[in-house]
Formats: structure tokens, C-alpha cells, sequence
């Protein structure tokens, strides 16, 4: 069971404002490679990496927010155990 209590939830203006920062920031960035005085091969290379270098951003920072989230329940479940134990060691003494 979920406890909402406990969970940090975003606000829709700041998710807005993000979506709205990174589609400006991937537009405008694409709009100067297009626009960049270069020959063709020089822009596409520019693309690869700008595109490339999103992605990765993306990835890195679903597998930061795994790595936080994995170690929240094994921080939950050494609570429970830590919690039982004083349970079982009250009802011995």
C-alpha cells in the first residue's frame, strides 16, 4: 500500500515549466545547428551529438532515481527488521 503522506509530488506549474524549458531548449539548440553557416555532414554530426547527449542525459537520470528508490526499501525493510527485533526482545524481558 502506497502512503501518499509520504510521497513528494510535483506541482502541474512546475512539470509544465520543465516540459516547456526542455522542448525550448531542444528547439532552439536544434534551430542554431540547422542554421549553423556549415556543410551538411558537419550539421548532422552536431545533431547526432545534441540528440545523443539527450538521451543519455534521460537515461542517467532514470537510473539515478532507480538507484534512490531501490535504496529507500531496503532502508524500509532494515527498519522492519530493526523494529521486530525490539518487539521480540519487549516481550522477552
Amino acid at each position: 500500500m502506497i502512503d501518499r503522506n509520504h510521497m513528494q509530488l510535483d506541482t502541474g506549474a512546475w512539470r509544465f515549466q520543465v516540459w516547456v524549458a526542455f522542448a525550448l531548449a531542444l528547439a532552439t539548440t536544434t534551430w542554431g545547428i540547422w542554421f549553423v553557416p556549415a556543410d551538411p555532414w558537419v550539421k548532422g554530426f552536431l545533431m547526432l551529438g545534441l540528440y545523443f547527449t539527450v538521451s543519455s542525459a534521460f537515461t542517467l537520470a532514470k537510473t539515478i532515481r532507480d538507484e534512490h528508490e531501490g535504496q529507500k526499501i531496503i532502508n524500509r525493510i532494515g527498519e522492519a527488521k530493526a523494529v521486530q527485533m525490539l518487539r521480540e526482545y519487549g516481550e522477552e524481558a
